[in-house]
């Protein structure tokens, strides 16, 4: 809670806020037009990198009846790939966070890639069970350090105007990385003696243009001021400088951080419980071709790349908060046709479904960045969306689990199939519900000065204390304002 709004004016200032305070609505083309070529070069290899990650991150999904089929096990035992993926990644995002923060973005990017490169290849060229696991084991800690640093790489030098569209077009690499996941799994699978492998191994290659790309593209402008800012005027090293102001940022930004965290959950459970599953769901419950799994996945991902992108786009006109819930309430309208639809027309539902879970993630990217304190802001985006990961980690494994227990009449060749639609169903109705209520009850600072002093960017001369209140300070006085324009 903001430090000078007390605790029953920031509850009434819940409604007051969130009532959209339409702004004018910048046209899309001219907003894109006013980047400028490093903002457009910064963009470009956060979004390959973020859309690369998701590639990688979702071959498993694609392939799970195939993995229990080679090592012997039941499809909830293979989602174990996946929750251990989710839950490591945290640790990723902690130690990958901390080291953006403090030596820049562009390292880190690349020392991610080059894990991405070894745990891809590896999850290729395994042999049993036990090894499968703990390969995507580590996996899970390389990429669990690259969203921070997306976000930030992207973000940070934007002019305010265009952080809203950006935002959307930026997180829609997720599903990007997804819809060609889908489309090369198709290729590679089964497609040789190899079976599942060679989509592993083909993972393993982009991420090498990815290291040559970012090598020669320089620091943010924001990052490299920052860095100015701790040099000057100190009688201690820069380390120590870090130190300190990763002291103040935890100490009094806690209770944004908690709060981050529980949203963020609340967003993965959103997007793996829709998503994770839902090829099995296609092939197994509905019996769909290997070809017709891969229209409809192909459709509903670009309904998720439309969606997040407009929605992004709208977030700068309505705001962050109405834009989601807006989208929570969207989805939760659609879960029946998504769930429970057996012809093709489960397509169009696939599409508007996955329109609204990533139209409301479409936001997400630029609201972590402006709810998070500027020294610490890689740090800050990636820890609070890798341990809402680790919360939600095990989505798919408890809709797999829950599944099992309805049966249903076996296919014709006798494989064994189950009602994971209904899980789904219910599973994502108390998701949605969740996701409404945490950001209600939330802040936003919609177009805040990414180059302020927040209290951890100034750790001179003693000051560090009082900067950081005045920040939070600047948070009381925009929602007072904010609710006293509403009411007029």
């Amino acid at each position: 809670m903001p430090f000078g709004m007390g605790a029953g004016e920031y509850i009434r200032t819940r409604v007051t806020t969130l009532a959209p305070r339409v702004d004018p609505a910048p046209n899309p083309i001219t907003v894109l037009a006013s980047l400028s070529r490093s903002n457009w070069l910064n963009f470009a290899v956060a979004f390959l990198g973020w859309t690369w990650d998701a590639f990688d991150f979702f071959t498993v999904s694609l392939v799970i009846t195939d993995l229990a089929k080679e090592f012997g096990k039941k499809n909830s035992d293979i989602t174990w790939g996946i929750t251990l993926v989710l839950m490591l990644r945290s640790v990723g995002a902690i130690t990958f966070g901390l080291a953006s923060d403090r030596y820049g973005r562009k390292w880190p990017y690349i020392v991610n890639n080059v894990l991405f490169i070894i745990f891809e290849l590896a999850t290729g060229f395994v042999n049993t069970y036990h090894q499968f696991l703990g390969v995507r084991a580590c996996f899970g800690i390389a990429m669990g350090g690259l969203y921070g640093n997306v976000a930030a790489t992207a973000l940070e030098d934007l002019p305010p105007a265009a952080r809203g569209i950006v935002s959307g077009m930026l997180q829609q690499g997720y599903a990007f990385g997804y819809l060609l996941a889908v489309v090369f799994a198709r290729a590679f699978v089964n497609t040789t003696s190899h079976g599942w492998r060679p989509l592993f191994w083909f993972g393993a290659c982009p991420p090498v243009l990815l290291i040559i790309f970012r090598y020669y593209l320089p620091e943010t402008e924001a990052f490299q001021r920052r860095m100015k800012l701790r040099k000057e005027g100190q009688d201690i090293g820069v380390g120590e400088v870090f130190i300190q102001e990763g002291k103040v940022a935890l100490r009094k930004y806690w209770l944004m951080l908690i709060y981050l965290v529980l949203l963020m959950a609340g967003f993965n459970f959103m997007s793996h419980g829709s998503q994770d599953l839902y090829p099995t769901m296609l092939q197994n419950q509905l019996g769909f071709s290997a070809d017709r799994v891969t229209v409809t996945q192909v459709v509903a991902n670009l309904g998720a790349l439309t969606g997040g992108t407009i929605v992004g786009y709208s977030s700068q006109i309505f705001g962050r908060r109405f834009s989601i819930i807006c989208m929570c309430v969207l989805g939760g309208a659609l879960l029946y046709p998504y769930g429970f639809l057996r012809s093709n027309s489960i397509m169009a539902a696939a599409f508007f479904e996955q329109f609204a879970v990533q139209g409301a993630w479409g936001v997400i990217p630029i609201h972590l960045m402006e709810l998070s304190p500027g020294s610490f802001r890689t740090f800050v985006v990636g820890t609070s969306y890798q341990l809402g990961n680790l919360v939600s980690s095990a989505s798919s494994t408890i809709e797999a689990t829950l599944g099992e227990k309805w049966p249903l009449e076996p296919l014709p060749n006798g494989t064994k199939r189950y009602d994971y639609g209904k899980v789904m169903t219910i599973f994502m109705g108390a998701v949605f519900a969740y996701v409404i209520l945490l950001t209600f009850i939330g802040p936003e600072r919609k177009n805040r000065d990414m180059t302020e002093g927040d209290g951890t960017d100034e750790v001179v001369g003693g000051r560090h204390g009082s900067d950081i209140e005045e920040g939070q300070e600047k948070v009381a006085v925009d929602e007072k304002e904010y609710a006293q324009q509403r009411a007029v």
